[in-house]
């Protein structure tokens, strides 16, 4: 066997045969610290079609009941009264980014943090109980993943702060196949649908503003077409035998070349 062509070949099936980085921020440096502050962590803001948890709590028992949203029920003979039933679970932001809250009426919270839709609601419902507090939270504070994960799904998130890791790890973290270097991110703000590719191996990634998840944000990890056709073809198990079997070869021939 000519002994260049045997060297083409075993550099052909190396090549062909070679991984892909699969390690995430494979360019942070080993042995140190990586410090950065972080700048890229943006509050999400109330947009149409969100459903929003508001409790108003005060001194006041029976604007707490009509502020809440809750009816109660006729008094037990002996005066106690049974457990007051909550009439809706959530307040639907509208298409025009209001929601229809008691006694107030329309409030527009669309574009709103939850900290500033707290403040504009205390000041409206100010002038009709005194010293209320106010909680504002997300109901539907989802996102999905889908693509070359273990486990795509949509997933509602409790704390309304996700990254793209976290969301990864919900979904059962990237398949083999999965591109870390080229994860897309597709996300609806005030009436405008951003996709964006972001790269995993890359350190910078962290500084991106789409490191952080925004309400209904879609990750998509796309496949490595070549290497998942490679698994699926039958053919291509044996390829790492022949590689394993020609190397070896290799090694012999070129050992009694030089030895002879």
């Amino acid at each position: 066997m000519n002994i260049k062509l045997l060297f083409v070949l075993m550099i052909f099936l190396g090549t062909s045969c070679a991984q892909r980085n699969l390690v995430y921020f494979s360019d942070l440096p080993t042995g140190s610290a990586h410090e950065a502050p972080i700048k890229n962590y943006v509050q999400p803001t109330i947009q149409p079609d969100d459903i929003l948890s508001i409790t108003v709590s005060s001194l006041n028992p029976e604007s707490n009941v009509l502020f809440n949203n809750v009816i109660l029920p006729a008094t037990a003979n002996n005066g106690n009264v049974i457990a007051a039933t909550k009439v809706s679970e959530g307040y639907l932001v509208d298409k025009t980014g209001y929601i229809n809250f008691p006694v107030i009426g329309k409030v527009m919270l669309a574009g709103l943090t939850k900290e500033q839709a707290t403040d504009k609601l205390t000041s409206e419902i100010k002038t009709h109980v005194k010293n209320p507090i106010v909680n504002v939270r997300f109901l539907n504070f989802k996102i999905t993943v889908i693509g070359e994960v273990n486990a795509p799904s949509t997933f509602t998130v409790e704390t309304e702060k996700i990254n793209v890791l976290e969301a990864l790890g919900l979904a059962g973290d990237m398949t083999a196949f999965g591109k870390r270097e080229n994860v897309l991110i597709i996300r609806e703000q005030q009436g405008v649908r951003r996709a964006t590719r972001i790269n995993l191996n890359n350190k910078d990634v962290l500084n991106s503003p789409f490191f952080y998840l925004q309400q209904n944000d879609i990750v998509y990890v796309e496949p490595s077409n070549r290497e998942k056709a490679a698994e699926i073809n039958p053919n291509n198990r044996y390829i790492p035998i022949w590689a394993s079997i020609i190397s070896t070869l290799g090694f012999v021939i070129v050992t009694i070349y030089y030895n002879r």
